[in-house]
């Protein structure tokens, strides 16, 4: 299995607002760099989506160390989510998770990947954080921007 680098992030305008995640790939000397905006959406479906896209552009299965600088993720994926699907997707406090379809597609989308997940502490200047950072509130502001199907 190839050993895969993904680095992540979100951007949000508001929170909820325009929004845009950025992506880099990197796989010994090559990288993949890639990004998208969105009109209406939040940071939290952001931070997700950025992972969801990195690994659906892996087209093989793969050992990746996934860098975020979003607790949502790092937590929801290691910790939350085990406990929500016992609890058919509901929270402690009995509401109903957010982001429920993007969840569900990062737990499909990662099976077939060996994934370690890796917090990185945002605008700390570590530099592929600070690209994917870059990448993401470009995206977020660019004039190309699509309607985020799944917003709650």
């Amino acid at each position: 299995m190839k050993d895969v680098a993904l680095y992540t992030d979100g951007s949000c305008i508001g929170n909820p607002g325009p929004g845009g995640y950025g992506v880099l790939l990197r796989y010994n000397n090559h990288e993949k760099e890639f990004s998208k905006g969105f009109k209406h959406t939040t940071n939290n479906r952001m931070e997700l989506m950025a992972v969801i896209a990195g690994l659906v552009a892996l087209k093989s299965p793969c050992n990746v160390n996934i860098y975020t600088d979003s607790q949502y993720v790092k937590q929801g994926i290691e910790k939350w989510v085990h406990s929500w699907q016992r609890n058919n997707w509901k929270t402690s406090n009995k509401k109903s998770v957010k982001n429920k379809d993007l969840w569900l597609e990062l737990l499909s989308t990662i099976k077939k990947h060996k994934p370690t997940w890796h917090w990185v502490k945002g605008h700390s200047g570590h530099a592929e954080n600070e690209r994917v950072d870059d990448l993401a509130r470009e995206a977020a502001l660019s004039s190309d921007l699509i309607d985020d199907v799944g917003f709650e």
